[in-house]
């Protein structure tokens, strides 16, 4: 009896990561794709502060996807591993893993505050949002966390654990291990860019709702809209998703420690799961701003079809034509 409940839970466990993790991915990388191409072939995209810092993130996202998502749909899917084909690909998984990530959640917090700051009624404030200070600030971010991740590549590496006789890529060191589970993984990755994101998405809500009372011009007044509802969207749906995956991370490892099979089995369908919804952050940007931004939904029409499509070379046939004289 309690074979085929296991059984059950493990099947269930298998089937949650392939669909979860590959509606992510087909969601995701078209849409991350999409959303480039929207930001970097419009003007008012271009020359916004908040929409360079969107791009790093879709950048950043992408990339999670391919070897966050796509990874975790094969190991948890199909039992396919290529981290442990070769300790540098054990180790560069885990270092991409995090550099990743903590980019995109730094990004942002940081689109979010400059949003915060383009649309302040105070002068001086709307002068800290400039292209300027936007690519240094990325610049720094991408280095800083590239450094900061080597301790991934340091500490992680192939190993055998005798408990269960599997081989796993994973960290090898103690301390380091209980500063990723209970500070990188719940402060940095989860409780502290949602605080920040969320803080400051609704200050710059707030302040779009006084736009109206202000010499703004109109374009200016709907792209600061536009960008301040696309993000604070964003910002809830990363919110649940990270929050979830936080508290999860924090309880699922003492259920672990129980004897209980079927206790283990459900535990570990839990933590599937968290972990494939966890890539929520990466896999929905696009959708979520083609659902909250009906300008948005113009404008990705008007670069596929008119930017794209309609300067795409045309072939005529050559035959016996009249060619009127201009």
């Amino acid at each position: 009896m309690s074979s085929g409940v296991i059984a059950s839970f493990d099947y269930a466990t298998q089937q949650m990561a392939i669909y979860i993790n590959f509606s992510n991915l087909i969601i995701g990388i078209p849409g991350g794709l999409l959303n480039i191409i929207v930001f970097l072939s419009l003007k008012t995209f271009r020359e916004s502060t908040c929409a360079f810092y969107l791009v790093i993130v879709s950048f950043a996202n992408l990339g999670q996807l391919i070897n966050g998502a796509l990874i975790r749909l094969l190991i948890s899917g199909y039992g396919i591993d290529w981290t442990i084909a070769s300790r540098f690909s054990c180790k560069l998984r885990s270092f991409l893993t995090q550099w990743l990530s903590l980019i995109s959640f730094t990004c942002l917090c940081l689109a979010t505050i400059d949003q915060y700051f383009a649309t302040c009624s105070r002068l001086r404030w709307q002068q800290r949002s400039n292209i300027k200070v936007v690519r240094i600030l990325s610049i720094i971010t991408v280095i800083f966390w590239a450094l900061f991740s080597i301790f991934y590549a340091v500490y992680y590496d192939i190993v055998t654990p005798v408990t269960t006789n599997k081989t796993v890529c994973m960290n090898t060191n103690a301390d380091f291990e209980l500063y990723n589970s209970y500070f990188q993984r719940n402060v940095l990755q989860g409780f502290l860019p949602n605080l920040l994101t969320a803080f400051f998405a609704i200050l710059a809500y707030l302040n779009t709702r006084n736009l109206a009372y202000r010499t703004v011009p109109l374009v200016r007044r709907e792209h600061d809209k536009q960008l301040t509802r696309m993000l604070l969207v964003q910002v809830i749906v990363n919110s649940f998703s990270l929050l979830a995956y936080n508290i999860i991370s924090i309880v699922i490892p003492n259920v672990l420690k129980s004897t209980n099979p079927i206790v283990l089995a459900k535990a570990r369908l839990v933590q599937i799961l968290s972990y494939s919804s966890y890539y929520f952050y990466a896999a929905w940007p696009f959708l979520i701003y083609v659902c909250v931004s009906e300008r948005f939904r113009r404008q990705l029409a008007y670069v596929l079809v008119v930017k794209h499509v309609q300067h795409c070379p045309k072939f005529a046939f050559v035959g016996n034509q009249v060619i009127p004289d201009t």
